[in-house]
């Protein structure tokens, strides 16, 4: 009799394992990166490593399970990637349209050469509640709304209190200029810190364009910031269009000479703030630039102050603003609120936005507002710039 009961508790234990390295949960996510007129890209992890895909529908009253909606697959080079962190950029689509999308995954508990074993599926509820929406930009937009928060390093309560002074419902999307974290030392440590913060308010709907701050650049998770944030796109560096402004995101990396003991020999960002200078030059040329009626510049480190990372980005950015010279520059890292006026030395103002701070831009084609909004929803501070 003890050898029977045994037995049956052996093949429960084993039925329980089996059915537990089955399952499959969507872990942190989705969010929305590198919206554009004609493309987006969504990412979520799971906690086993599974297939990933999207299934899109066009907007609509229409039940998500009218009819079976087109999938785009998480893949590299044509293999579906098997992992727990999935990306999916879909292309081809129209601008100022809105969508509804549906996050999947599916297990896979084996893969031997040619064999693969699947396990459980996980998904985004469109059953009992509305699907997940994003709509793509649109240059001709007459009105922009959006909202940058900077070093934040990990205090949620401050970040659900700056979120909350924008009304998402106008909000067209947001920027995080750099130290969200205070370290990328671990996946986990990195959405705990203020990414599932941003999932929960805003981010699986409103997108979050990221500029890298000079803590991001430290940790063993550093190096896969690209992994989580600005995917798809070749360089943590960038621009984006919405409505009249033109948006370019800087990396301005880390704030002391490379050969500073802090960093183990592991960085090499005057090379790197080298390069990204004549790509910054290429884009202040490009028509794109030219012809938006308000252009505005993201960098974590400002070209203000005397530490190594200061000096580079005055030298190497500034030093090529100058000759298209921005309507402003959006900075951070000093934790608190500095405006400087355009001078002879730097033709264009510099916003240093503080860490308790939000600035909130709304922008038409002959007109941009800025505020500055405390935790609390006062404004402190006010500009406005014409055409």
């Amino acid at each position: 009799m003890k050898r029977t009961i045994t037995i049956l508790l052996l093949i429960l234990f084993t039925w329980c394992a089996i059915a537990q390295d089955n399952s499959v949960h969507i872990k942190y996510g989705p969010y929305l990166q590198n919206i554009d007129t004609d493309c987006a890209t969504i990412t979520w992890v799971t906690d086993t490593p599974s297939v990933g895909w999207i299934e899109l529908a066009n907007d609509g009253n229409d039940s998500f399970y009218n009819y079976e909606r087109k999938r785009y697959y998480d893949t590299t080079a044509g293999i579906k990637n098997i992992s727990t962190t999935h990306s999916v950029t879909i292309k081809g689509l129209s601008p100022n349209t809105s969508y509804r999308y549906r996050t999947y995954a599916q297990a896979v508990i084996s893969h031997e050469g040619n064999r693969v074993i699947y396990g459980d599926y996980a998904a985004t509820n469109v059953y009992s509640q509305e699907p997940l929406r994003f709509t793509t930009l649109n240059y001709d937009k007459e009105q922009v709304s959006c909202a940058i928060i900077n070093d934040i390093h990990g205090d949620n309560e401050r970040m659900r209190n700056l979120v909350t002074q924008c009304d998402l419902m106008t909000t067209d999307l947001f920027i995080f200029n750099g130290d969200m974290a205070s370290m990328f030392n671990s996946e986990e440590q990195i959405f705990n810190d203020f990414v599932n913060t941003a999932v929960a308010m805003f981010a699986s709907e409103i997108p979050f364009y990221y500029t890298r701050g000079n803590h991001e650049t430290r940790g063993t998770c550093a190096h896969r910031f690209h992994d989580y944030f600005s995917v798809g796109k070749p360089n943590i560096y960038y621009t984006f269009r919405q409505g009249p402004v033109f948006f370019v995101i800087l990396d301005s990396g880390e704030d002391k000479a490379d050969n500073d003991i802090e960093y183990y020999g592991l960085v090499d960002y005057d090379n790197y703030r080298t390069k990204q200078a004549e790509w910054l030059n290429e884009v202040i040329n490009s028509e794109a630039y030219r012809n938006a009626p308000f252009k505005v510049v993201v960098s974590h480190i400002p070209p203000i102050g005397d530490w190594h990372g200061n000096n580079e980005v005055k030298n190497k950015f500034a030093k090529v603003l100058k000759q298209a010279a921005p309507d402003i520059m959006l900075c951070a890292h000093e934790h608190e609120l500095i405006y400087k006026e355009s001078n002879s030395d730097m033709n264009f103002p510099i916003l240093i936005n503080a860490h308790n701070t939000i600035v909130k831009i709304v922008a038409t084609h002959n007109h941009m507002e800025i505020n500055v909004v405390n935790e609390n929803g006062k404004t402190i501070m006010q500009h406005n710039y014409k055409k």
